[in-house]
């Protein structure tokens, strides 16, 4: 926590979870976690506590299974992602038996075991570098607060306000809080845990629910009735504002609320630039909450639905049912636009008892991705058949990431001949020409892409990996962010490269990576003939902006002279200026 006072005015600063500036009231509710005593129960003790712990946990599974059907009624089947997450959480196996391993051997509480259980967990998840599987942790605590919830006895009431304009000041919102306030009076919120990625940040960007996150101890502070403004672009909750920080925050805040009503007026109008050239922007999602909040923002599909989050936390790979409900779900949302679904994306020393588990010094570089799907085939081709099935209700496309040749191309594909064939026996309706693409995201992969481009249907170019592995430039890795450099002559050069392989090929190419996403980089995208661009929901009507401002010829240029410069700082000085100068006025 950051705080800095001016009479009575506070500041504290957090992560910023959710876009968009309000002024409220702030009011502190409980939601922290409970004070948990770790005690001895003597020998004889156990079979008590492990019997107190059987019985939380089923008073948790029911409780989830009301919620579930509460909210199914209320908002929906695409909502309850997050709650089918929990219940397998809470299925895992692990979770009872770890936790009773602890009361028989340590003879303790069983909340005592459960906090040990949590610290594991905890452990566990601490490994993992990549920021979006490692915040999953989140919803193991969830889980596990709820049990010890119910041990004691405490109620976890739906959050509401009776005096309107209210930010809510918490340890911890979950998805089910926001989906069952009143957010007609709950206008944002703050709270000390939780990161971008968590599903909670997930939900506040879909519903476009302003909120900071990771402000320590903002809610055992006596601040509630205070009047505050909450800054979900900076990750500033301003507590009694002076006269002027109230005035500069006011014209933030009307600034911010005029571009946004600005750049949604765009978001139904074609993605096409002056000279009549279309380029399709489409969605990155997760979860159907995203998906909608694309199509609100002129989304023209999905270019990418990452299918991860349906294998994590859990004890054993979901069955194909239960992808094929999730998959349907989105392509409900988005229909009767295209659905692109990327089948599992993960490395092989995280996440699943049901995946093979190799010990690898360098995971990054390891058995992950297509690699990890190709060698456990049964359970690939329960994803194959689920994706294939939500084909027969609308426009599907598969994606197989981190293609590195032709070899694992054709394995993959000739997996997805025999989903075919089973589906066939079952009695499964589906397309049989289904667009079967790759992600080129290794330079072994640009090298070949010619070849690639001749048994592919269309190329997506993950931008970030693909910087990552050709400027051999850990992406996560804070000494190095200055390093890596998107307009790096060897990326910009890869990517012509994809494009003419693809278009030679009579094949399309798209982009799914960050690059999609900022508008600098469109007249390059533009110019080297990118089909599509798919980003975060909010980036689309700022990139289409730019792109209704810029003409093909002018992009062909602007790309032309970026090829001439040597350095990645040149390409961006260059950029930079001819935006500036030639993109900033134009169509709209």
């Amino acid at each position: 926590m950051d705080s800095a006072k001016s009479n009575d005015m506070q500041v504290y600063t957090g992560i910023a979870a959710s876009p968009g500036i309000v002024v409220g009231r702030l009011r502190v509710i409980d939601r922290r976690r409970i004070s948990v005593e770790e005690y001895d129960i003597g020998e004889t003790g156990a079979g008590a506590e492990i019997d107190r712990l059987k019985a939380a946990i089923a008073c948790t599974h029911d409780e989830l299974e009301r919620l579930k059907e509460q909210l199914q009624a209320s908002t929906g089947e695409e909502h309850l992602f997050f709650i089918d997450t929990h219940l397998l959480i809470l299925a895992d196996t692990r979770l009872f038996s770890e936790t009773a391993a602890h009361i028989e051997t340590g003879l303790i509480n069983a909340e005592g075991a459960l906090r040990r259980t949590l610290h594991k967990y905890r452990e566990f998840f601490a490994g993992i570098s990549d920021p979006y599987l490692a915040e999953r942790i989140i919803d193991v605590e969830t889980v596990i607060e709820k049990i010890l919830n119910n041990m004691v006895g405490k109620v976890h009431a739906p959050i509401s306000s009776e005096m309107g304009q209210t930010i809510i000041a918490a340890h911890d919102i979950t998805p089910a809080d926001i989906l069952q306030m009143d957010r007609g009076s709950i206008i944002g919120m703050v709270t000390e845990v939780g990161g971008r990625t968590s599903h909670t940040s997930i939900l506040a960007r879909a519903f476009e629910l302003p909120s900071v996150v990771g402000v320590d101890g903002i809610a055992d502070l006596l601040l509630d009735g205070a009047p505050v403004v909450l800054d979900g672009l900076s990750g500033r909750l301003v507590v009694n504002p002076d006269r002027d920080t109230f005035r500069d925050c006011l014209w933030r805040k009307q600034q911010y609320e005029y571009v946004e009503r600005e750049l949604l007026k765009i978001a139904p109008l074609p993605a096409e630039t002056p000279d009549g050239q279309r380029i399709l922007l489409k969605g990155n999602v997760e979860v159907p909450e995203e998906g909608m909040s694309v199509m609100r923002h002129g989304g023209e599909g999905i270019g990418l639905y990452r299918t991860e989050m349906l294998f994590m936390n859990r004890p054993e790979m979901p069955d194909e049912e239960e992808q094929y409900r999730a998959y349907s779900a989105m392509q409900r949302v988005v229909a009767p636009h295209p659905l692109t679904i990327r089948t599992l994306d993960v490395g092989g020393d995280k996440l699943l008892d049901g995946m093979i588990r190799v010990s690898e010094q360098n995971p990054a570089l390891g058995m992950r991705s297509i690699r990890l799907a190709l060698s456990m085939p049964d359970e690939f081709r329960k994803q194959l058949r689920a994706i294939l099935r939500t084909s027969a209700a609308g426009p599907v496309r598969i994606m197989f990431p981190m293609i590195a040749g032709l070899e694992e191309l054709r394995r993959a594909k000739a997996l997805l001949r025999e989903a075919m064939t089973d589906l066939d026996a079952a009695g499964h309706a589906f397309d049989r020409s289904i667009a079967v693409g790759i992600m080129i995201e290794i330079p072994s992969a640009v090298v070949i892409a010619d070849l690639l481009a001749r048994e592919a249907d269309f190329f997506s170019v993950g931008t970030n990996d693909l910087i990552q592995y050709s400027l051999a430039m850990d992406r996560s890795n804070e000494h190095l962010a200055a390093m890596f450099q998107p307009l790096h002559p060897a990326v910009l050069r890869s990517l012509r490269r994809v494009v003419e392989a693809a278009h030679e090929a009579g094949i399309d190419a798209c982009i799914c990576g960050e690059m999609a996403g900022d508008p600098l980089y469109l007249p390059i995208l533009l110019g080297l003939g990118f089909d599509e661009l798919s980003m975060n929901a909010s980036s689309i009507p700022r990139v289409k902006q730019v792109l209704r401002r810029c003409t093909r010829e002018r992009a062909v240029e602007i790309t032309k002279a970026c090829f001439s410069f040597t350095v990645a700082a040149e390409v961006e000085a260059y950029l930079k200026d001819a935006m500036a100068n030639h993109v900033a006025e134009g169509a709209d």
